[in-house]
């Protein structure tokens, strides 16, 4: 079977999450998933939201997902050394030559992370994966290349696992002959120009990605043939087609949005926004009515400039006014809880307006919408960060940016962003919630008493993703450096009290010179000699 006949196949399993995704498009941002039809050379017809809240929700959304997932300060992984398959014959000193390696492997890849554009193509996918819950990325040697949901179809098994892959691209047929030239085909109209909206020099190509004896192995084809020299293959654990999705739902093969789970509270929203807008424009509106017996003449009132002085009775003269302002009242309170209800659904933070918000308040305002982003993380890091960094390690291991990482399950590749970063936040301020309750319980001495300074400092550091290799000192360290101060210290008291005796003793020395001159000064003469 033809990719493309693949394709049509898989189509109608996508269609009722296709219309959903385009509902959640128009109603946030429009441009994410659009209509195939409404493409006719350049010109694309897009809708306007009545709200800005739904375009605001998902750009914050997918902003804190992304610095989340990829954080660009520290590494989202960290290279262990797994216990269990140890050889016993590692002592502490290879140990710690492997950490220094495993941080220098560590680096690399994140230096080439920072070096690419994946975090722009991560943070596009992730704008998908919150509106229409899906989004496919493959892994090139070029960077990063995402696929919108009106652009792919999958196939799953019963476990969710996928099997099958087919994307659908539009290019150009000059495009096409410069980068297959083994592509001997004429380069013949488009047999379906009468019926579809690409021009008579595009085509469609598809992509078909299959699992073939524990291996990806995929091809491309244009008008049901195969292109030479688009073949291509990888394995299972470095797969470099990422099919991504937002929520799981048992039984089904594509994700559900953000978006779709508060799609109530958008079209509400967007309805009396547009009410809103329309009523205010129409109340901003100014008409004024003259009688029809009025001496004053409707010419003479509209040639009136500001100020100007003309005759006739204010009574005759009147001014149109809606009178709805109660009703538009309603209205707008409806339009506030709708706002704050989607803020909230969106993690976007609204502090309370007072004069006495502290910064405590927003501290925990804050910490409360990150522990919401817990359920959100589970599926990205399986789905996502997981197979990004065995691809990414994979390839770095085959061009030789880093050294082979040995095999027997010895290093341990762990992810320590997303879910677990929220799990090391937690132990922080566990931690820290723990030892002031103790220093207000039993006094700042039992802190010292009872607590080992040592394992507070590790599990800080733990706690907030820093290496304390190198960093901080061990108590081996700091008990040499103790004794050295002591050594030292009693060096300074043994040469103090040295130079004390020495200066006794020479004032004790000058104090009996004195003594002798003293005398000698003293002694009478001899008596002289008669």
């Amino acid at each position: 079977m033809s990719a493309k006949s693949r394709y049509d196949r898989l189509s109608s399993d996508r269609s009722q999450f296709l219309n959903t995704a385009r509902q959640a498009a128009d109603l946030t941002l429009p441009y994410l998933i659009r209509e195939d039809e409404t493409y006719t050379r350049g010109t694309l017809k897009l809708t306007t939201p009545w709200q800005s809240v739904g375009a605001k929700g998902v750009v914050t959304l997918a902003s804190k997902l992304m610095l989340a997932l990829l954080p660009p300060q520290t590494s989202f992984f960290k290279l262990q050394v797994n216990d269990v398959n140890l050889p016993e014959e590692l002592g502490p000193e290879i140990r710690s030559e492997l950490d220094l390696s495993f941080a220098k492997i560590e680096r690399t890849i994140m230096e080439s992370i920072a070096a690419s554009s994946d975090r722009v193509v991560v943070h596009q996918a992730l704008k998908h994966l919150v509106v229409a819950g899906n989004a496919l990325i493959f892994m090139g040697k070029d960077g990063l290349k995402l696929y919108p949901l009106n652009r792919y179809v999958v196939d799953r098994d019963g476990n969710g696992n996928v099997i099958e892959i087919v994307t659908k691209e539009t290019i150009s047929k000059k495009l096409l002959k410069k980068f297959y030239p083994e592509y001997t085909k004429p380069n013949q109209p488009n047999p379906t120009s009468e019926t579809s909206s690409h021009p008579e020099d595009e085509c469609d190509i598809y992509t078909h990605v299959t699992l073939d004896n524990n291996r990806w192995v995929w091809h491309q084809e244009v008008e049901d043939e195969i292109l030479p020299k688009s073949m291509g293959k990888a394995p299972v654990d470095a797969n470099p087609w990422l099919v991504l999705r937002f929520n799981h739902v048992d039984g089904e093969v594509y994700g559900r949005g953000r978006v779709e789970e508060f799609i109530g509270d958008l079209k509400s929203l967007e309805a009396l926004s547009q009410a809103l807008v329309e009523g205010s424009a129409a109340a901003a509106k100014v008409v004024f009515t003259v009688s029809p017996s009025s001496t004053t003449k409707p010419a003479t009132l509209a040639k009136a400039g500001n100020g100007a002085i003309i005759q006739g009775r204010p009574d005759d003269i009147g001014v149109v006014q809606v009178g709805k302002t109660a009703d538009f009242q309603t209205a707008y309170q409806m339009v506030g809880t709708l706002s704050q209800r989607l803020g909230e659904a969106f993690l976007v933070l609204n502090v309370r307006d007072s004069e006495r918000t502290t910064a405590e308040e927003v501290r925990m305002t804050q910490l409360e919408l990150e522990q919401q982003l817990g359920g959100l993380f589970s599926l990205l890091t399986v789905e996502f960060l997981v197979p990004y960094l065995n691809r990414k390690l994979n390839v770095a291991q085959r061009t030789g940016e880093i050294p082979r990482l040995p095999k027997g399950g010895i290093v341990k590749p762990t992810i320590v962003a997303g879910i677990n970063a929220l799990g090391r936040g937690q132990d922080r301020e566990s931690l820290g919630q723990f030892l002031t309750v103790i220093a207000q319980t039993m006094g700042p001495d039992a802190i010292a008493q009872y607590i080992n300074p040592e394992e507070v400092v590790k599990r800080l550091a733990a706690a907030s993703g820093i290496d304390v290799l190198n960093l901080v000192k061990s108590m081996q360290e700091i008990q040499q450096e103790q004794q050295a101060a002591m050594a030292q210290q009693q060096q300074m008291v043994m040469a103090q009290q040295a130079g004390q005796l020495a200066a006794v003793d020479q004032k004790r020395e000058q104090m009996n010179a004195d003594m002798l001159q003293a005398e000698a000064e003293t002694q009478l003469p001899p008596p002289p000699i008669e």
